[in-house]
């Protein structure tokens, strides 16, 4: 009997640590305000950082390019910041907040570089999961 109840425990500690293994990573960005995420966007798109990208993003992420009509989703994005991870622009940037209320806020972000400057308007909704940045609209004023 003593067997059969070890045996079962042993059973019980190993199902509850490999599920503990197999759970998914918690989100960093769950609890953080509106401009820690555009911060962690500007990083991914500026200093090719892609540590945080599965989280960043809505579900529904669409990102058009305003001068010549390019398009993506969340998978497309992705795999592009993926290709450029560690590529360093050589630019000044910037962004601030041109107007947040409730689950909804809408950010623009400045890269200058030598020759031009391009803007990102970011929008992102706030949902169960934090915010998440669900539009990015780029033009080259």
């Amino acid at each position: 009997m003593k067997t059969t109840w070890r045996t079962i425990a042993a059973a019980l500690i190993m199902v509850t640590s490999l599920s503990s293994f197999a759970s998914e990573k918690a989100n960093p960005l769950k609890n953080v305000e509106s401009d820690m995420v555009i911060g962690s966007y500007m990083e991914a798109v500026t200093v090719g950082s892609i540590d945080l990208n599965k989280f960043l993003f809505a579900d529904d992420f669409q990102y058009s390019n305003v001068n010549n009509n390019d398009r993506a989703g969340k998978k497309e994005y992705i795999k592009y910041l993926k290709a450029n991870k560690g590529n360093k622009y050589d630019c000044r940037s910037s962004y601030e907040i041109l107007s947040q209320d409730g689950k909804v806020c809408v950010a623009k972000a400045t890269m200058a570089f030598d020759n031009f400057t391009r803007v990102d308007y970011i929008t992102l909704n706030q949902g169960k999961d934090g915010w998440k940045v669900s539009k990015v609209e780029t033009t080259y004023p």
